[in-house]
């Protein structure tokens, strides 16, 4: 079958390379892709907010499955618009439609989904620029440090965390008065701090049976042992060492299995992945949030694992099949380290070329690369993931910085703690 994949970054080229693998795929298109995406497929200069435009491509190149990678063209609708064309809606897509993923646009839609499921998460309210004073009094009530969180899409950087209460209600004022993230602060959502380790779930679901997929952490902070400003993500471990059968049988009964019902209570039509990132509270699992799409780089990582035809269980997942597909898992350990931009996630410079003077069984995954005039340049502020096995997760960390000492490019910046934590 020909297939469509939408995106640019690591995770659409760990996408694309797992895709490409498959007997049943013919022809790859990669919407827009970037230069490592190109390896495994065709890239196409196809806006995903021109519907039109998409329609137009997927009947001319007789596409029989979609892959949405990244989460804003499912916040913006478009599963919805091919599920309401006569010529479209018999196309295979992978993604919620706009109401789903609203679990991922409006963090107070989520909350609000997980109290009415009984999910487990941090107690929470929400407030708006009118009910400012309200929302200072409510951190008030809250014990150090304080979670603020842009109810929109903020590009993974509308969560911040202050420590003292002075900070938090400058930081609410600048959000919900300075429209500090834009459209995506109008609302904030506070809710309490909960203390413990973080954990990331991926399900891929049919909307009524599912499949889980191995689970990732992610180091989402842009300095060493965690410090500094948030960024996409610096890199990934999986599989995560205290998420164990015990603790994941939790996961299941108490979340994954009440959020794939709650979705098909309330008549959401929902074929895709569903992110969900956890924190384990002394081995209770909690709820932080929900993404619509697999993580970034957390793909990097739980792609490389599933041993499975990914093209055949994606497709089942989208013809609501996949009570039919079994997944298959690598058990060993993988890890990326994430190569970014020197001043990420602040400004940084793109066009730098990129050496990379040998290859070795590490995966080189592109994330913000282009080729121009035979180079390969920076196209952003994460630029390459570096994934590696190992049957422990010391031995594949060591795999992925010896492959990163072999790659260079002006300003480079990556974290030397990877998988430190959880060795």
């Amino acid at each position: 079958m020909n297939i469509l994949l939408i995106g640019t970054g690591g995770r659409e080229h760990a996408l694309a390379w797992k895709l490409a693998q498959s007997a049943e795929c013919d022809r790859l298109f990669i919407a827009q892709g970037n230069a490592g995406t190109a390896l495994s497929g065709e890239n196409v200069a196809l806006d995903f907010k021109d519907f039109s435009a998409v329609k137009n491509f997927v009947i001319q190149n007789k596409i029989s499955l979609v892959v949405v990678g990244p989460e804003e063209p499912l916040v913006i609708g478009l599963v919805d618009f091919f599920l309401s064309d006569e010529q479209l809606s018999k196309v295979a897509i992978v993604g919620p439609a706009k109401q789903g993923a609203a679990l991922e646009g409006s963090k107070d839609f989520a909350k609000a989904f997980m109290q009415k499921h009984n999910i487990p998460t941090a107690a929470y309210q929400t407030f708006t620029k009118e009910t400012l004073q309200d929302g200072i009094k409510f951190l008030g009530t809250l014990k150090a440090p304080y979670v603020l969180k842009a109810d929109g899409l903020a590009a993974g950087k509308g969560v911040v965390i202050p420590e003292t209460l002075e900070a938090a209600i400058a930081e609410l004022t600048d959000m919900l008065s300075n429209e500090r993230f834009g459209a995506a602060s109008r609302k904030v959502v506070i809710e309490e701090f909960l203390p413990g380790i973080e954990c990331s779930v991926f399900v891929l679901t049919d909307g009524v049976s599912y499949k889980i997929l191995p689970e990732a952490k992610d180091y989402k902070r842009i300095g060493e042992k965690d410090t500094g400003l948030n960024t996409g993500g610096m890199g990934a471990v999986s599989p995560v060492p205290f998420a164990d059968v015990a603790f994941m049988k939790k996961v299941e009964d108490r979340i994954i299995r009440p959020t794939v019902d709650g979705l098909n209570k309330e008549k959401i039509h929902y074929r895709g992945f569903i992110f969900i990132g956890l924190m384990s509270v002394n081995g209770e699992p909690y709820v932080i949030e929900y993404n619509v799409r697999m993580g970034d780089p957390e793909t990097e990582v739980v792609v490389p694992r599933i041993k499975s035809d990914l093209v055949k269980v994606l497709h089942a997942a989208a013809t609501q099949k996949l009570n039919t597909q079994s997944l298959e898992i690598d058990p060993r350990f993988a890890v990326t380290v994430m190569m970014v931009s020197g001043g990420y996630p602040g400004d940084y410079a793109k066009g730098k070329e990129i050496q990379i003077k040998k290859t070795s069984e590490s995966l080189v995954f592109h994330a913000g690369t282009k080729n121009e005039n035979g180079k390969l340049l920076t196209n952003g502020g994460r630029v390459l993931s570096i994934t590696s096995f190992g049957e422990t997760i010391e031995e594949a960390v060591g795999k992925s910085y010896e492959q990163i000492g072999s790659i260079s490019f002006e300003g480079q910046y990556f974290r030397r703690d990877i998988g430190q934590d959880l060795m």
